[in-house]
């Protein structure tokens, strides 16, 4: 699989992911909640989006280049790494939405917001593996 197709869009999603997830929380610790608001709208909305391409990448990979779990070692160490990564982004994706959710009811604030930093470490830890599976999956 070329790693400039869809593959390289998920990247460039994963990493303003964490960008925008970056900024959401320095507006949370400076009281702005109508910028934290916007900027973790939109890292939910990106993490939505990878799924959704991601999608279309196993629909592509498995119609048009027969790729399956049974297709010798690629196949099944394709679909298992990305899957995994994939479940992990969905995981990361649902406790972003209930950070969104709460900042939009209050629960946080510029010192007890420790739900909201763990979420967004998982997050990054997320973005970061990532990175290590395009270069594994698509350039090795």
């Amino acid at each position: 699989m070329s790693p400039w197709g869809l593959p390289f869009i998920n990247t460039i999603l994963l990493v303003t992911s964490s960008v925008t997830l970056t900024v959401a929380h320095h507006a949370l610790l400076v009281g702005n909640r109508a910028r934290l608001l916007k900027f973790l709208a939109v890292t939910c909305v990106l993490g939505i989006i990878f799924l959704g391409l991601q999608v279309e990448e196993y629909i592509h990979a498995y119609t048009e280049m027969g790729l399956t779990l049974k297709s010798g070692i690629y196949g099944s160490t394709f679909f298992m790494l990305t899957g995994f990564h994939g479940m992990h982004v969905t995981i990361g994706t649902i406790m972003l939405i209930v950070m969104l959710v709460r900042s939009a009811k209050g629960h946080f604030s510029a010192d007890n917001h420790f739900a909201f930093e763990a979420a967004a470490w998982y997050w990054h830890f997320v973005d970061v593996v990532w990175l290590f599976l395009f270069l594994v999956v698509y350039w090795f």
